[in-house]
C-alpha cells in the first residue's frame, strides 16, 4: 500500500486517534488481524498470512511462508525452485521463504469481512475508552450538563461527553432542574455491561454529602479531619460524624468556617436539608450521646454490644426522638448502635 492510498491510510489512523482516542498502534494491530482474517477467508482457514506494517510510513505487505520444492503439490504451502529463484537467486530446495501476496487481490467478500472486523474493533475500543473515562469519575463529585428531562422528571446529564441517567428518585426533593443547567452529581458506581457502561449517579447518596464536605473543607481533603460516618435522609436532615487526631483542632469551627461560609456553601447545594455536626468518640456512650444532639442526655446504659438505653429529661424526650423519630433513627444509623430512649424518672 503506497502513494495516495498510503497517505489516506495514515490520515485515517491519525484522525481516529484524535477524534476517538484510539491509539494508532491499536489500529495497526487491528488492520493486521483484519488482513490475516481476509486472507484466510479467501484461501482457506488453514492458510496463514504474515502481515508486516510500518507504523511510521504505513507501508503494508502480506507474505505467506512457502517451502521451495522441485515439484509443487500444494500451491498454498509450496513454491517451485524456478519461481523462488526469480524472486532471489540464492534460494535453494527445502528452504522456507516468505512470498509477498498482493493485498488487492482478495475477493470482495474477503475485503468486506476485513472491514467488518475493523469496524467491530473500533466499537470495542470506543466502548473501552468510554468505560475507562467514566471509571475515573467513580466515587467523585462531578459537574454535568443537563441535556434533557423526560415526563417522569428523570434527567439525562452529559458527563465527559457521555449521557448519563439521573433518576428522579436520586434527586433531592428541593431540586429544580432545567435543560442547559450545570449540576453536581456523585458517581457512586461504574460497571461494564454488554452494550454500554452502567453508571449510577445521585444527589441523595451519602457519598454526595461526603464529597461536598471534602470539596469545601480543605482540612478534610488534606486528611487533618476525618469523616467517620454519615447518616442522611436527603432533603430533610443529615448527621455527620467528624474526628481529628489532633485535639487542638476545633472540629465544629473548621467545618462551619469563617462567618459560616463553608457550611453555607454546602447547604446552598442541598437546599433545605439540615446538618448536625457530631464529634466522633471511641467511647461508645459518649458517641451515642453526641449523636443525639441537640437533645441533652442524662444517662446511657449499654445493654449489649450494639444496643443502648438512653435516659433523657422529660422536656428533652421529644427532641431526642425527633419528628417522626428522625433524630433517634439517624443517631442509630450514624453510630451503628440501637438506641432505646426513655424518660429519666
Amino acid at each position: 500500500m503506497k502513494g495516495k492510498n498510503l497517505k489516506e491510510f495514515i490520515e485515517a489512523l491519525e484522525m481516529l486517534e484524535r477524534e476517538k482516542g484510539i491509539k494508532k498502534a491499536q489500529m495497526v494491530e487491528t488492520i493486521r488481524a483484519a488482513i490475516q482474517a481476509a486472507y484466510r477467508k479467501n484461501n482457506g482457514e488453514e492458510s496463514e498470512g504474515i502481515v508486516e506494517i510500518d507504523e511510521e510510513s504505513g507501508d503494508m505487505r502480506l507474505y505467506v511462508e512457502k517451502t521451495v520444492v522441485a515439484i509443487v503439490e500444494d500451491t498454498n504451502t509450496q513454491i517451485a525452485l524456478e519461481e523462488a529463484q526469480s524472486i532471489r537467486k540464492s534460494y535453494k530446495l527445502g528452504q522456507i521463504i516468505k512470498v509477498e501476496i498482493d493485498c488487492g487481490g482478495f475477493k470482495r467478500t474477503a475485503i468486506q469481512n476485513a472491514k467488518q472486523i475493523i469496524i467491530q474493533k473500533v466499537r470495542e475500543v470506543e466502548k473501552e475508552n468510554t468505560f475507562n473515562k467514566l471509571k475515573e469519575s467513580e466515587d467523585k463529585l462531578v459537574n454535568g450538563m443537563i441535556r434533557r428531562i423526560d415526563d417522569n422528571n428523570n434527567a439525562y446529564i452529559e458527563l465527559n461527553g457521555v449521557e448519563v441517567f439521573l433518576a428522579a428518585s436520586e434527586q433531592l426533593p428541593t431540586d429544580q432542574l432545567y435543560v442547559g443547567d450545570r449540576v453536581k452529581v456523585y458517581v457512586s458506581n461504574v460497571q461494564e455491561s454488554t452494550k454500554f457502561p452502567k453508571v449510577l449517579i445521585s444527589r441523595k447518596n451519602e457519598g454526595f454529602l461526603r464529597k461536598l464536605f471534602e470539596q469545601e473543607i480543605p482540612e478534610i481533603s488534606e486528611g487533618f479531619v476525618e469523616i467517620k460516618s454519615i447518616a442522611r435522609e436527603a432533603g430533610s436532615r443529615s448527621k455527620v460524624a467528624i474526628y481529628a487526631a489532633d485535639e487542638n483542632i476545633d472540629l465544629i469551627g473548621v467545618c462551619i468556617g469563617n462567618r459560616g461560609v463553608r457550611i453555607k456553601n454546602i447547604l446552598d447545594e442541598i437546599g433545605d436539608e439540615k446538618i448536625d455536626l457530631i464529634v466522633y468518640s471511641s467511647d461508645v456512650k459518649e458517641y451515642v450521646q453526641n449523636a443525639l444532639n441537640p437533645a441533652k442526655v442524662e444517662h446511657i446504659d449499654m445493654l449489649e454490644e450494639k444496643m443502648s438505653r438512653v435516659y433523657v429529661p422529660q422536656e428533652q424526650f421529644s427532641l431526642a426522638i425527633g419528628k417522626s423519630g428522625q433524630n433517634a433513627r439517624l443517631a442509630a444509623r450514624l453510630t451503628g448502635i440501637k438506641i432505646d430512649i426513655k424518660i429519666m424518672e
